[in-house]
């Protein structure tokens, strides 16, 4: 079989065509089984998320079909968003097999994320391979795909340095706190704002047990949704003052026009805490917190140009990490190949098996009649050892002799690997070497 992955991402398509063509976890099970009951698809599996939509199917290991799989695709992705297939067909990519199988490892790795090396892209797939293998939409050849994707994107994160650096502004100041405070599962975080980057962030401290969370916001309500979320308290902003001593992380990100924090009210909260040391990260422009409170002891400021500075360099590092993990990539897309390899001889020598036994079953059965006829075991015997040779070895000696005739001696050779495992073991050398008896 062959397997053809057709999809857009974030680097070939805008996202108002993006969004258009995404499957929402709704339609996604219904999706991956009409897709995988198209007249060339044998397997299907389906990976939408907001950077990217991709179709990953297997077919027979043929050219034409192929090429007809790939329209059925295009036909099949039009009629199920509802859009015509101008709209989108440029804004397409298209990998078949080998160059198929190697993208699936990229995009398991991260290495074609739109946030180089990030690690949510996986558990995506986990998920995209677990909803077809539910749906019986998946097999061998699918199943085999994605284990090897997760198991190679382990290998990358295992021996490189590829997830290791912060290259997001909220990852980055999650970071930088963890640096500061070590586990974080003892503090608590105040977060100003409700925007994007801020519930960025919040994410990240969560899935770092992050002990208790503040949501500071212009607008109570929009706050509480964000605390509700992440088991935290929602206040507004004049109430920051009153709260700003509870907090030994502080990550700000608002629209305001003006300084939300000053240094007097960071310089009261200290002395409440009794000077325990407190972090804080301003990600806005204009900034959020005034420049002097950087001058005040047991403050960690940073701004968001320091954290671009990290966020470069750590960019350049997962670079580097990049290019090892293609060398892995290229190493385990050849691996991948020598077991599809292995699996084309397996179906091979089941096939065989199945004809011997045919032949063997059938030679059985006529010797058993001779013997219920009341022919000796010695004559049984050697018309079941006679007809079981000959029938075995016709097709492969007419085939030999045809072989001979057309000169192709590099079959020759092949056949006498197959039935003759080496010189000591041909039955001219087991003559030679046999012991000669005593007169």
């Amino acid at each position: 079989m062959s397997i053809i992955t057709l999809g857009l991402n974030h680097k070939t398509a805008p996202v108002n065509i993006r969004e258009r063509l995404a499957f929402s976890p709704e339609s996604l099970a219904s999706a991956v089984k009409s897709l995988s009951a198209l007249g060339n698809i044998n397997e299907a599996a389906i990976l939408s998320t907001c950077n990217r939509t991709e179709l990953y199917c297997a077919t027979d290991n043929d050219e034409a079909i192929n090429q007809q799989a790939v329209e059925q695709i295009v036909e099949w992705l039009s009629q199920f968003h509802n859009m015509k297939s101008s709209e989108f067909s440029d804004h397409l990519y298209t990998h078949q097999h080998e160059d198929s199988i190697r993208h699936a490892l990229q995009v398991a790795c991260g290495l074609d994320s739109l946030v180089l090396g990030e690690p949510q892209i996986l558990g995506q797939m986990k998920q995209a391979y677990a909803q077809a293998n539910e749906q019986g939409a998946t097999g061998s050849l699918l199943g085999k795909l994605f284990q090897h994707s997760f198991s190679v994107a382990k290998q990358v994160r295992t021996d490189t340095a590829i997830g290791s650096s912060p290259v997001s502004v909220a990852f980055a100041a999650v970071s930088l706190s963890k640096q500061i405070f070590g586990d974080l599962n003892e503090h608590t975080a105040l977060m100003i704002g409700a925007g994007e980057t801020i519930e960025l962030a919040a994410r990240h401290l969560k899935s770092n047990n992050i002990k208790h969370m503040i949501i500071a916001n212009r607008s109570i309500d929009k706050g509480q949704v964000l605390a509700d979320q992440f088991d935290g308290e929602a206040i507004t902003l004049p109430q920051i003052a009153d709260y700003l001593y509870k907090a030994d992380i502080v990550i700000s990100s608002t629209a305001s026009p003006l300084p939300i924090l000053g240094k007097g009210t960071v310089e009261k909260a200290l002395k409440k805490r009794k000077h325990k040391p407190m972090f804080m990260c301003d990600i806005a422009v204009p900034r959020d917190i005034e420049a002097e409170v950087n001058d005040l002891d047991d403050v960690f400021l940073y701004t968001v140009d320091d954290l671009h500075e990290i966020i470069q360099e750590n960019i350049e590092s997962r670079q580097e990490a990049a290019e090892q993990a293609r060398k892995i990539i290229e190493n385990q897309v050849d691996d991948f190949l020598t077991w599809e390899r292995a699996l084309d001889s397996v179906e091979v020598i089941r096939d065989i098996r199945e004809s011997a036994e045919v032949i063997s079953n059938e030679i059985l059965q006529k010797a058993q009649a001779q013997l219920a006829q009341g022919k000796s075991a010695d004559e049984a015997l050697a018309f079941l050892a006679r007809n079981l040779t000959n029938k075995l070895l016709h097709q492969p000696s007419a085939t030999l002799r045809q072989t001979g005739e057309n000169s192709r001696h590099d079959l020759l050779d092949f056949a006498r690997q197959l039935f003759i495992s080496s010189n000591k073991g041909s039955p001219k050398n087991a003559a030679k070497k046999a012991p000669k008896q005593k007169k």
